[in-house]
């Protein structure tokens, strides 16, 4: 036997277990357990960054990329927002119970297709605690049951929240296992969570596209299948220079390690004279490496050589993509081919 067959199958066996309690949980205790989710993290941010301080320092002994390591570390102010987000999702209509379709039979008989929770979800993502959380909250509100595997760099941050949050759930009168986290952080410990179909519903992965092909190749569990964020961002041929400029940079630079930040720009040829240069040396200021097309590469000797696979990277990093299109439809074109 595999030696973390009996420690997956005790987890999705508790899963399972509180999943039943989660999915007649009322839209008003669902949404008591996430304000008292956010109130308890909150109360605990000393908590949840001594444990960050840990994750933060031993990643950067083992030479996590400094681009990564922004994913990682947490703030006073991050944590808030964390907190804040379980709010919004507090206020969000409940979906559960939404009639979709309804009918008559000729007997009298009604017929409905209801919206109701999954059961039991499984989700493995990258070093990012505010996953942790976001995912945790979701799974609530839908009145599931979740099974978190973060990466191993974030293990100590997602520890401690999960601990507050399963407080927060025994608090209100919910059972804590509806919401846990894997502790066994070895690789080889994921293909046995892959394969816990009697226990879990539905896998999800978060993360880049390796992290994603690997479960979707390898899941014996209905996988829902992300994508990797290659985001563009379009200056038309009558965009303002210095708002153009500003929104770059915002798109780009403000966390380029987030699945949302820009990787490619689609200037309009006709804005490639005026506004092309002052969008390669904004970029080179703030080191960032650009890949360009040819038309590109005639403003810098600094713009390296784009190609298809450079359109289709998510970098997560201080690179960008950088091309001429020739109008709006065009660009369009390029984000229908290579945009995610």
């Amino acid at each position: 036997m595999n030696p973390y067959t009996a420690y997956f199958e005790n987890l999705g066996r508790a899963a399972r277990s509180a999943s039943v309690a989660g999915q007649v949980l009322s839209t008003e205790d669902k949404n008591r357990i996430l304000e008292q989710i956010a109130y308890d993290l909150e109360n605990a941010i000393p908590m949840i960054l001594e444990a960050n301080t840990i994750d933060c320092s031993q990643a950067k002994e083992n030479g996590v990329p400094s681009v990564m390591m922004d994913r990682l570390r947490l703030t006073k102010e991050r944590i808030e927002g964390i907190c804040e987000g379980v709010r919004q999702v507090a206020h969000l209509h409940d979906p559960i119970g939404t009639v979709l379709e309804s009918r008559t039979l000729d007997n009298g008989l009604r017929i409905e297709k209801r919206q109701i929770p999954i059961g039991v979800i499984g989700m493995i993502y990258e070093a990012r605690p505010n996953v942790t959380v976001d995912a945790a909250a979701l799974a609530i509100k839908t009145g599931n049951a979740i099974i978190l595997r973060g990466g191993k760099e974030a293990y100590h941050t997602s520890d401690a929240m999960v601990q507050i949050m399963q407080g927060s759930l025994e608090r209100c009168g919910a059972p804590k296992e509806l919401v846990q986290l894997v502790s066994i952080l070895e690789r080889e410990a994921v293909g046995e969570l892959l394969a816990q179909r009697k226990w879990i519903d539905v896998m999800i992965p978060r993360g880049g596209a390796g992290l994603i092909q690997f479960v979707v190749n390898n899941s014996k569990i209905p996988v829902i299948e992300t994508g990797s964020g290659v985001v563009h961002g379009y200056v038309d041929v009558s965009a303002d220079e210095t708002m153009a400029l500003q929104v770059l940079e915002n798109a780009k630079l403000s966390r380029p390690s987030v699945c949302n930040a820009m990787e490619t720009i689609l200037l309009h040829e006709a804005r490639l004279q005026d506004l092309g240069p002052k969008i390669v040396s904004m970029l080179k200021e703030k080191g960032v490496a650009i890949y360009g097309d040819t038309q590109i590469q005639s403003l810098s000797s600094q713009v390296k050589p784009g190609t298809e696979d450079n359109w289709a990277t998510e970098y997560n990093d201080y690179i960008v993509n950088f091309k001429v299109v020739s109008s709006i439809d065009d660009a369009i074109t390029h984000i229908n081919t290579f945009g995610t």
